[in-house]
């Protein structure tokens, strides 16, 4: 069990570690939110203590540098996880256009007066129900519908949704 102490226990193999609670393992002391602590190698990566061997100063350097690096693999995980829905999707050909401020009132409206549900008119604009679903909520950016859409709701409905044209 982590009983979470400050004070300084000695590092033999029959201790828990004070962070996690693991048993029987080599304990090291580190400086975790303020507590001196005895943690294991696992729980020693949380240790806030100033570079060892250091006694010039240090300014934090060590803190930004491992900053750095979580941040830069952070944005490698990120840009692997973006490749999957990359491939083949060029969303600059079908960029939402801007709407009318009331535009999902407007296609609702619209669809009730052509006697319309909301799956009949997804189907005669080759849409996904979802899709136009967002659009008569007002979350059309949310649910990143393109441009090709609102263009035909437009034209099957007879009805203006975007904005200045």
């Amino acid at each position: 069990m982590a009983k979470y102490s400050t004070g300084g226990a000695g590092s033999s193999a029959s201790d828990s570690c004070e962070l996690c609670g693991a048993e029987n393992v080599d304990l090291q002391t580190a400086s975790v939110a303020g507590a001196t602590l005895s943690v294991c190698s696992e729980c020693a990566q949380h240790d806030e203590t100033p570079s060892r061997g250091s006694d010039d100063g240090d300014d934090g350097s060590d803190r930004k540098r491992q900053a750095a690096q979580n941040a830069a693999r952070m944005q490698d995980a990120a840009q692997a996880d973006a490749s999957h829905w990359e491939d083949g999707a060029d969303y600059d050909d079908d960029q939402l256009p801007y709407l009318v401020g009331d535009y999902g009132e407007v296609l609702v409206e619209a669809r009730q007066d052509a006697g319309l549900q909301t799956a009949e008119l997804a189907e005669a604009v080759g849409a996904d129900e979802s899709d136009v679903l967002a659009v008569e909520q007002g979350r059309a950016t949310q649910a990143n519908v393109g441009g090709s859409l609102i263009g035909a709701l437009e034209a099957e409905l007879d009805v203006r949704l975007v904005d200045g044209e």
